[in-house]
């Protein structure tokens, strides 16, 4: 009889146990929600970035800021155009057009050079 009452005690723990443990495929399906996650952080991640393609704000981003290779990207709703730097200040053709003066109250005035005095 002790017998006989073990093997129920013995069934009564079995109906316990997780017979799925040894099922190969519960790893695979726990393996495809990993990857569901880092997806949906990854797409989140995309969607703040402020040169998101699908935005259609105006932004403006400096790169390397101060640095010889400095970039300006300025995004105007799906347009986007890139300044770069060639690393030397005051580089450009043109001609001195006139001189700016700061006055005491801190307003700025312009005069043409070689203009006529009207």
């Amino acid at each position: 009889m002790t017998e006989l009452r073990a093997n129920e005690v013995h069934h009564q723990l079995s109906i316990l146990e997780d017979e799925d443990s040894d099922d190969p495929i519960l790893s695979v399906v726990n393996i495809i929600d990993v990857f569901l996650v880092i997806i949906a952080v990854l797409l989140i991640t995309v969607m703040e970035n402020p040169l998101n393609p699908f935005s259609a704000e105006q932004v403006t981003v400096i790169k390397n800021p101060g640095q010889p290779d400095m970039e300006i990207i300025i995004k105007d709703g799906e347009e986007m155009t890139t300044f770069s730097s060639t690393g030397a200040i005051g580089s450009g053709t043109g001609t001195k057009a006139g001189i700016a003066y700061r006055m005491e109250d801190g307003s700025m005035v312009y005069v043409p050079e070689g203009g006529t005095n009207e």
